[in-house]
């Protein structure tokens, strides 16, 4: 991988597959001429969007149509300039993306020779945005269809090509408004953020808010004041069957609430006093009935993956992506696995109903088949995003069992659960018995509830995960824990008289704050919220995350002093930009824009107006942090009298001394949640200031470690942290740790771009003991834990057996 790669990682891995066929092609001319000269017969063009996608389609397609993908996107707004000319109609400049114009070229050249054209994009809008850009780089001389297909199934897939549509111009223009929102909030506030608190630091129409979620629950939680409350327990046996009832109240209408510990002690007397004797009072057994859930919509996979199997929201999408693109089966080849997983859809084909129904019969019985199909109808008014199915599998043949040989262990897992979920949903529902039983002491009531599956249904199958869910006291819900096994309570007749195995005692509780946000349920947030869309979730939790807003910390989000910064400033300068409902109201109106009830350029308009006077207002008003001195009433650690102050620079906050310039005393630090702060032990490289001779301090700025002078504000030289690994290419430079445009760290050879040498994980110095190579590389897997590859031969070595293992140790 180079440097360059590295720095572009978005399009990294197509970029090298693009390149393999040209070398390819001087070493075996012969045989790929003869192989043109046959694909010279009259055929049918299919764009896709990606590879894995074109090589499946190909095969179910045949003979007679080419099939290429562009990639994804293959225009957009360019980077060097807004590319929206707001006092021209919102006029949009579209340029190739960086490194597409070969691909254009490739396609036109197909189209060029084609019959006719299908564009095959995603069926949302961003893949309708494609297929526009497609057909204005080809031209309309040739007769170009769009074709849309929810799976890639050879079903599906000639179904389309043989009844295909016209382009969607509302859908493009949906896309397109998005676009245009995205780029004028971002490209119009991040500038004024550079200019008033620090360089690198972006806004944007849908990220703010989500970050101003996070700020605002992190708020709550800071300002919680915990109450205390009492709880008090009675424990049973009879029959063998041991059960716990707990305090009510004075009447059995009105549960009482215990917050007095004086009130709790009187209770546990009043007890004590009756000879401890609990009349039961009340039996109350009911039959209560669950339904089954509908299949999975984009937001709840990713939440149910979240919670049962601690995935990303980034990574589910990626590894659906996977399933629903192809995959090579043993005995089938490729297989598109699940329908299109970008859907707030709920509905189910009626062809694949009537096949799912046909498989619980034969698998679990015409008992736990639903009387009639249950059909789901999607929550809201929204039109738009119902187009799609639910996220299902393709073929009830391709059951996990069948397909786990040819699958990895994630994609596995996420296939599993969306099977699970939709054969789960035409289920019958499961039957519950509930018993209650009331008890009467002294004039106070103790309750004691109990359930047992009487009949699973579609609890055999799939149960999703308990969504959190807190009291107002803090305490969780009790409905009693469910077993098919058994009763949890025994039978009790009413005036039966029970004696506890010892005298009731009290616990005392604490109520607890809202807890902050996980990815499973920030999702569940932004949907409730309206919020973006399916297709951005994954987008928005990555997007906070790179810009260093957030932390993730036991996978919750905790907004940082940078992010509450930045939160603050722009509720205060674009309240409507970071409203919550302004936001939400805005992805109404592109759903507007999308089925033709309202012009694109007008919602644009309506937009800019204000927000234009709000900029002018911000440039003005807004805060200039760079220029502003926090007090720390931190004690300067290099002079008398000294205290710390909070700066900021171009690599964020850091704390500086008040007797500037005649002390020159700076410190990292990190300001934890109660408000004090800590300072951050300097860590010293073996390098030298090449200027001062002093020594250089690690430090920690936007493009990961660096080194900087101990001497600054004096010294201001700054060099990349090189680790002590020689670059087993050039033999001359070092590995340097750096960060690509999108966040991630990699670590490049010194010599660049002379040396183009780079490693996305840490280089070691240790040799392969397969082919030689000199550096290993760091690697970690849940399979097969934390390791050494090389980066030549891919041969592995434990952990546990290097010496860097005992080195970590010590």
């Amino acid at each position: 991988m180079s440097q360059q790669e590295a720095a572009n990682i978005e399009k990294e891995p197509k970029a090298k597959a693009q390149k393999k066929p040209a070398v390819k092609k001087k070493a075996k001319t012969t045989k790929k001429s003869s192989a043109k000269k046959r694909e010279q017969g009259p055929y049918s063009l299919v764009i896709v969007e990606s590879p894995s996608k074109a090589k499946t389609i190909k095969k179910y397609l045949g003979k007679g149509f080419q099939v290429v993908a562009s990639n994804g996107h293959i225009k957009d707004l360019p980077k060097s300039k807004l590319g929206v000319d707001v006092k021209s109609n919102f006029t949009v400049d579209l340029v190739p993306i960086s490194g597409k114009k070969d691909k254009i070229e490739r396609i036109k050249e197909l189209a060029k020779g084609a019959d006719k054209i299908y564009l095959a994009p995603d069926p949302d809008r961003e893949g309708e945005a494609i297929a526009f850009h497609l057909c204005e780089e080809i031209g309309k001389k040739k007769e170009i269809f769009r074709v849309l297909f929810n799976a890639v199934t050879k079903t599906a897939v000639k179904a389309a090509i043989e009844t295909p549509t016209a382009l969607d111009v509302y859908k493009y223009d949906s896309q397109k408004t998005r676009r245009v929102l995205d780029r004028l909030v971002g490209y119009k506030i991040s500038p004024i953020l550079w200019e008033k608190v620090q360089r690198g630091l972006s806004a944007g129409r849908v990220q703010s808010v989500a970050l101003r979620i996070i700020v605002e629950r992190e708020e709550k939680i800071l300002a919680f004041t915990p109450e205390q409350w009492f709880s008090i327990h009675a424990k049973f046996i009879k029959d063998g069957t041991e059960f716990e009832a707990r305090y009510y109240g004075e009447e059995l209408t009105n549960k009482k609430d215990l917050l007095d510990e004086k009130v709790v002690s009187q209770i546990l007397n009043d007890i004590k006093g009756a000879g401890n004797q609990f009349k039961t009072v009340e039996v109350r057994r009911r039959e209560r009935k669950q339904s089954p859930t509908p299949p999975f919509t984009t937001s709840k996979l990713q939440q149910e993956a979240a919670n049962k199997l601690g995935f990303t929201a980034k990574k589910t999408m990626r590894l659906a992506q996977n399933l629903y693109e192809g995959v090579q089966l043993s005995d089938h080849g490729l297989q598109g696995l699940i329908t299109y997983m970008r859907t707030d859809s709920v509905r189910t084909d009626q062809e694949a109903m009537s096949n799912l129904q046909e498989y619980i019969k034969q698998e679990y019985g015409e008992d736990y088949l639903a009387h009639g199909p249950i059909v789901y109808k999607k929550k809201g008014s929204a039109k738009v995003q119902d187009a799609h199915e639910a996220i299902r599998p393709t073929n009830m043949k391709f059951t996990p069992e069948a397909v786990k040989g040819d699958l990895e262990a994630d994609e596995l897992k996420l296939y599993t659960i969306i099977w699970n979920k939709f054969v789960s949903s035409q289920m019958s529902k499961a039957i519950i018995d509930q018993t209650t039983l009331n008890f009467e002491v002294a004039g106070h009531y103790f309750r004691a509830n109990g359930s047992v599956i009487k009949f699973a249904g579609f609890r055999t199958v799939y149960m999703e995960s308990l969504a959190e869910k807190v009291s107002k006291k803090g305490e969780e819900e009790e409905e009693g824990k469910l077993t098919s096994k058994g009763a949890l309570l025994p039978k009790v007749e009413v005036e039966e008289v029970l004696t506890p195995q010892s005298d009731p005692g009290s616990i005392e509780h604490w109520t607890s704050p809202p807890p902050r946000y996980s990815e499973a349920t920030l999702v569940k947030e932004l949907e409730e919220e309206g919020i973006g869309r399916p297709s951005t979730y994954a987008a928005i939790i990555s997007n906070i995350q790179d810009r260093g807003y957030v932390d993730k910390k036991e996978n919750r989000f905790v907004p940082n002093e940078l992010g509450i910064v930045i939160c603050r400033m722009l509720i205060e300068s674009f309240p409507e930009i970071m409203d919550i409902e302004f936001t939400a109201k805005v992805e109404a109106k592109l759903d507007m824009i999308e089925v033709g009830e309202i012009k694109w350029k007008k919602v644009l308009k309506d937009f800019w107006k204000p927000f234009e006077k709000t900029l002018e207002k911000a440039k003005e008003e807004m805060k200039n942090l760079k220029k502003q001195l926090i007090p720390t009433g931190v004690k300067c650690r290099k002079c008398e009298g000294g205290e710390y102050f909070i700066k900021w620079g171009r690599n964020g906050q850091f704390l500086a001394c008040s007797n500037y310039p005649e002390c020159t005393s700076t410190e990292d630090f990190v300001k934890h949640l109660d408000g004090s702060y800590e300072i951050i032990p300097k860590t010293y490289s073996k390098e030298k200031c090449p200027e001062c001779n002093k020594r250089m301090i690690v430090k920690k700025g936007r493009f990961g470690r660096f080194l900087a002078c101990e001497e600054y504000p004096n010294c201001k030289t700054a060099m990349p942290y090189v680790l002590e690994v020689n670059c087993p290419e050039c033999k001359k430079g070092r590995f340097a740790e750096k960060k690509s445009r999108y966040g991630k760290i990699f670590y490049g050879c010194t010599n660049y771009p002379d040396c183009k040498n780079a490693m996305w994980t840490t280089p070691r110095n240790f040799d392969c003991v397969s082919c030689g190579y000199p550096v290993m590389v760091d690697r970690m897997t849940k399979r097969e834990g934390r390791q050494l590859q090389c980066p030549k031969c891919k041969h592995k070595v434990d952990w546990d057996s290097t010496p860097f293992a005992k080195l970590e140790q010590t």
